[in-house]
């Protein structure tokens, strides 16, 4: 087995978060493969994930994000076990990332099992008869539309969208796992809310060509 050196340890550090340790473990696991032991961290950053989900998550952080040019803001809470960690500058700045991911992406729900089933069904019927528009064999048609069910999360659901920060496209649901692990207390993406200026505003739209036709008719 390669000899794990420190170089090696603080790359994968850097590149994922996780404590130095848990750095060493990974390297020593996969015989200093890096891109095998940003595998087994992740691996092991859900297993932790699980660990923790009975815990209580009362305490952590409620943020808010305006985006530079006024129009869209969020606001975000994020649950922790204590508030110690809703203290930590690393969780802060998660979350901070979070409300940014929202501002930019516009995700209707925190995950899936939030979507009302009824949406669902009704997303699944418009994919079912796109399919069948295509000329699909019928027998096929429900395991593409469940597959363009699956994608459609990625849009709507915030925890599949791709962590806009990552430069490895990961699901932000991977992100929040390996800040569970790193932090060690089970950490929820409680609730959010987008605000657009002028959303749900109807507003007059001008019909320049007709208003000239209107003026030229009095005349």
């Amino acid at each position: 087995m390669a000899a794990i050196t420190a170089p090696m340890v603080k790359a994968l550090r850097d590149q994922t978060g996780a404590p130095m340790g848990q750095c060493k473990k990974a390297l020593k696991e996969t015989e200093g493969n890096h891109d095998d032991a940003v595998e087994w961290l992740q691996k092991h950053a859900l297993a932790a994930a699980s660990k923790k989900a009975g815990r209580t998550a009362a305490e952590g952080r409620v943020d808010a994000y305006v985006h530079h040019d006024g129009r869209t803001g969020v606001l975000m809470e994020v649950n922790a076990e204590t508030d110690f960690v809703g203290r930590n500058e690393d969780f802060q700045q998660f979350v901070k990332d979070l409300c940014m991911q929202v501002a930019a992406m516009s995700p209707q729900y925190v995950h899936a099992d939030e979507i009302p089933e009824a949406v669902s069904a009704k997303q699944k019927d418009i994919f079912e008869a796109q399919v069948r528009e295509m000329g699909k064999p019928e027998h096929i048609i429900p395991r593409i539309a469940e597959g363009k069910l699956k994608a459609w999360y990625k849009d709507v659901c915030l925890l599949d969208q791709p962590f806009v920060k990552d430069d490895k496209n990961r699901p932000v649901r991977d992100v929040l796992n390996e800040k569970i692990a790193k932090i060690g207390e089970r950490l929820v993406v409680r609730r959010f809310v987008r605000f657009e200026l002028g959303e749900g505003i109807e507003k007059k739209v001008d019909n320049f060509v007709e208003e000239v036709a209107a003026m030229a008719a009095q005349a």
